[in-house]
């Protein structure tokens, strides 16, 4: 590599978008502009070329430590910001909710005091209650990143998709995305909403009524107006229709964990409605991109040769989560309040 393309791609280099980036904290997606998505995804860029040299590391957080505190099990969420701190030398360290004072019932604000009285500088966390991280921010020095709360938010899964469109397509705007899925305890839907219809995208949800949240009930059955607190969306109850023409088709885990009360007859009948296969998949646009935020039901939400197929960009976006979640650290790392 030469003196000229190492300066250039060197994070530490890197001048023009953290003068972009302000924010503290990384909660969800909607409180970024056009301009600070797009300076995580330059930042990436970086990254990226980084995680693609010999020796895949830069000191750019030496000094800093970054802490994962997850009460909910996770392998590419937290695995790929393990990977992401460490490759910008950072120390990192992860605590699970099982095995730590959080089993013999330390509140949240007491764990995260302790964290912050130990150095954290980044806390990563997961948590089952919407809401936790915005919390844990008002009480923590420290920078807080959403990795995932109740049916509210993923922030970086929403920037890492939607990175992974744009390496692929180029420019979102005008593109037409259609998820599928468990939209209604999707914190992953409801992030990507925010996220593609901020870079232009036309965002296409589809799913059973019960599946869908009540706003977005009314919309499918009367389609008599725009959602309020939500960029404009089409919601499609048939995927055979809602599939017509898309450039992107993102299937969603169905998520047997956050169900109760019955809402599908059975998952042969889902599987049968709405699962991707080969025949719907030929429906959308030649060359449409196959997406799953992971882990795959097979044979329920996506037919195991669409999940193999050559559209599907699956492994690209874990490959693209670690250095999208490396601009996330180094930008939060840099950020004026």
């Amino acid at each position: 590599m030469s003196d000229q393309t190492a300066t250039r791609t060197d994070p530490a280099t890197i001048e023009a978008q953290p003068a972009v980036w302000t924010k503290k904290h990384l909660l969800d997606v909607d409180e970024l502009s056009r301009a600070e998505i797009e300076a995580v995804f330059e930042t990436a860029d970086a990254m990226k070329e980084v995680l693609g040299r010999e020796v895949p590391r830069v000191p750019a957080l030496r000094g800093r430590t970054v802490i994962t505190l997850f009460y909910e099990p996770s392998t590419r969420t937290r695995a790929s910001f393990e990977l992401a701190g460490k490759a910008l030398g950072a120390d990192v360290i992860n605590i699970s909710a099982g095995g730590s004072s959080i089993e013999k019932g330390e509140s949240l604000i007491d764990t995260v005091r302790t964290l912050q009285a130990v150095g954290a500088d980044m806390l990563v966390m997961r948590h089952p209650s919407s809401g936790a991280p915005y919390l844990v921010a008002r009480h923590m020095h420290a920078s807080v990143i959403n990795g995932g709360d109740g049916c509210h938010a993923h922030p970086t899964q929403a920037l890492l998709d939607a990175y992974t469109i744009r390496s692929r397509l180029g420019d979102l705007s005008g593109r037409r995305i259609v998820i599928v899925g468990d939209i209604a305890h999707s914190r992953v839907a409801r992030s990507n909403i925010w996220a593609l219809s901020t870079l232009g995208a036309q965002v296409t949800l589809c799913a059973p009524p019960t599946l869908l949240p009540p706003a977005l009930r009314r919309r499918a059955e009367d389609d008599d107006g725009e959602l309020l607190a939500m960029p404009p969306v089409r919601v499609e109850t048939d995927l055979d229709r809602a599939i017509e023409g898309v450039d992107v088709i993102m299937a969603l885990r169905l998520q047997k964990e956050r169900m109760s009360g019955g809402l599908l007859p059975s998952l042969r009948e889902y599987a049968s409605l709405y699962q991707l296969t080969e025949e719907r998949l030929a429906r959308a646009q030649t060359g449409a991109l196959v997406m799953h935020p992971g882990p795959m039901n097979e044979g329920i939400e996506i037919s195991p040769a669409v999940a193999r197929s050559l559209q599907s960009v699956v492994e690209e976006q874990v490959t693209n989560g670690v250095a999208v979640r490396m601009a996330v650290l180094y930008l939060l790392a840099r950020g004026k309040v």
